[in-house]
């Protein structure tokens, strides 16, 4: 069964840094692209950035240079830099698969809050 462990949230101040944690088991992280997803309060889930197993990288326009997606196949985790946070930044995120491929269950997410 696949497990979805998300890490790393906290309350930040608007132009702080955060570095978020996803560890998969099963091989989802092996064949799949492995994204990053947000859900900020009162809204739906949103991509955010998603890594393939070769190393390319996409990211939503409105996070493009200041966050950054890696994964270590080693640990079968995915990461997410987030530098230059706002308060628009504020939400659950959660780890899956890249966009458009089969989802497995969603995590319990990590909040992410941006404020002063």
């Amino acid at each position: 069964q696949v497990q979805l462990v998300e890490s790393g949230g906290g309350l930040v101040q608007p132009g702080g840094s955060l570095r978020l944690s996803c560890a998969v088991s099963g091989s989802i992280f092996r064949i799949n692209p492995m994204g990053w997803y947000r859900q900020p309060p009162g809204k739906q889930r949103e991509w955010v950035a998603e890594i393939t197993s070769g190393g390319s990288t996409r990211y939503t326009d409105s996070v493009k240079g200041r966050f950054s997606i890696s994964r270590d196949n080693a640990k079968n985790t995915v990461y997410l830099q987030m530098n230059s946070l706002k308060p628009e930044d504020t939400a659950v995120y959660y780890c899956n698969t890249g966009l458009g491929y089969p989802k497995t269950s969603w995590g319990q997410g990590t909040q992410v809050t941006v404020s002063s």
